[in-house]
């Protein structure tokens, strides 16, 4: 098959994948995102003959655009634009999991400071206040006090983009040291992880400590449940320990698994392309009947 990257850096990530790809003999087309210009009927020729895309876009602006022209072009792309726009937004991601039925945390959005600072006393001290967008853990802040409620709060109110103005609290989730992270296509777990850290953001981008993790029954139900919610695809499903039972409190669309590739004995990547290469004969076979 003919795969086309859609990137703006290659990190070690997607070089996995691309030495994966090329070790099986599939044709790769790296296409840098920052080059191509996307014109809304005329798809660009990088994409000529190509079987399927991988978005591995950095930037989220790019990934949402990029991928909601390949769908108008009808090209193949992983993961899908109605996904990625689920994902991309931790306001649509939380709305998601919650009407799937999804055990995840209790979230409150508010548009004023006001508004958010009575949300905060709601819930609560300690409680978190996350960007609505970003990831690695950036912009996120476990509100201890009231006093560091109203400073967070007037410093993204002043902040200029639209987006600093949209307040989303959750609730604090008192977990044991450490989340767990899983990827997974179509909902099948590939491999699973823990990130343990003294701090309380458990991120790998933040220095986290990461092991092999074996997934119960219940996490594997809550995996396929989170990313049946969210459309599917490759994913990172996020989860956090409560007791007797998990939370999942994000869903990734351009999910990074060098650490958690480190961290099993399970060829991440190679899973990765196993589940890629089904997708794809699954596709043209769809095609050859609907055409004979």
């Amino acid at each position: 098959m003919k795969v086309g990257l859609l990137y703006s850096r290659i990190r070690r990530d997607e070089k996995l994948l691309l030495g994966e790809l090329r070790e099986r003999g599939h044709e790769v087309a790296k296409i840098d995102v920052r080059k191509e210009q996307f014109n809304i009927s005329e798809p660009p020729a990088a994409f000529d003959d190509i079987d399927v895309v991988l978005d591995r876009c950095l930037a989220t602006s790019r990934s949402l655009y990029a991928t909601q022209f390949l769908d108008a072009y009808d090209v193949p792309v992983v993961n899908a634009a109605e996904t990625a726009e689920v994902c991309a937004d931790k306001v649509k991601n939380s709305l998601a999991l919650e009407q799937a039925g999804v055990p995840t945390p209790n979230t409150e959005v508010a548009f004023t400071t006001d508004a958010a600072m009575e949300t905060i006393e709601e819930f609560g001290y300690p409680c978190v206040l996350k960007p609505v967008v970003g990831s690695w853990g950036r912009l996120m802040a476990k509100i201890d006090s009231p006093s560091a409620a109203e400073a967070i709060l007037e410093h993204k109110a002043t902040l200029g983009h639209y987006q600093h103005k949209v307040f989303y609290v959750q609730e604090f989730v008192e977990k044991p040291g450490r989340d767990i992270r899983v990827v997974a296509v179509d909902g099948d777990p590939v491999a699973a992880m823990t990130r343990s850290s003294d701090h309380w953001l458990t991120n790998a981008a933040k220095g986290a400590e990461a092991e092999a993790f074996e997934l119960d029954d219940r996490a594997r139900e809550l995996v396929q449940q989170a990313s049946d919610a969210v459309g599917g695809g490759l994913l990172g499903v996020d989860l956090m320990e409560t007791g007797e039972d998990y939370t999942v409190h994000e869903v990734n669309h351009t999910v990074e698994f060098k650490a958690l590739n480190d961290a099993v004995e399970t060829d991440v990547p190679a899973a990765v392309v196993d589940w890629l290469e089904a997708k794809v004969e699954a596709d043209e076979t769809v095609a050859e009947a609907t055409t004979a």
